[in-house]
């Protein structure tokens, strides 16, 4: 196999830090292993995130999201572990993650979870006629 799950995030520099815009990004096929059971768990994660000087480079955020594959996590504390790697890489001014898990035992979860930047205000919403 000639890539490999890594914890490494790499980044590239912002092409517009003068301004403020968000980034979407969908994960769908995220899984790690019940620390409980030992069975695997499913989840579809959605990062939004308003960048500063820097942006997460999206094969390197694949092969992070699969590193997690073989490790056992709780869906509270492994989203919680994700933003924060991923902020300690890209500082962001703004950064939400949501965790949306598959059923397990008849019970949906879903995890949110957020950084903002000290002093950083989001621009009014906009509303178009």
């Amino acid at each position: 196999m000639s890539t490999r799950p890594s914890k490494e995030l790499d980044t590239f520099p912002n092409p517009n830090p003068q301004r403020d815009y968000t980034i979407r990004i969908d994960l769908p096929e995220f899984t790690c292993i019940c620390p409980k059971t030992g069975q695997p768990d499913f989840a579809q994660f959605k990062i939004e995130y308003v960048p500063d000087a820097k942006c997460v480079e999206l094969k390197s955020l694949k092969l992070y999201m699969w590193s997690y594959r073989e490790e056992g996590a709780f869906h509270e504390a492994v989203t919680n572990k994700i933003l924060e790697d991923l902020v300690a890489a890209t500082e962001p001014r703004f950064m939400r993650l949501t965790g949306v898990w598959n059923v397990r035992g008849g019970v949906y979860t879903t995890v949110i979870v957020e950084h903002r930047q000290a002093g950083w205000q989001p621009a009014p919403k906009v509303e178009l006629p």
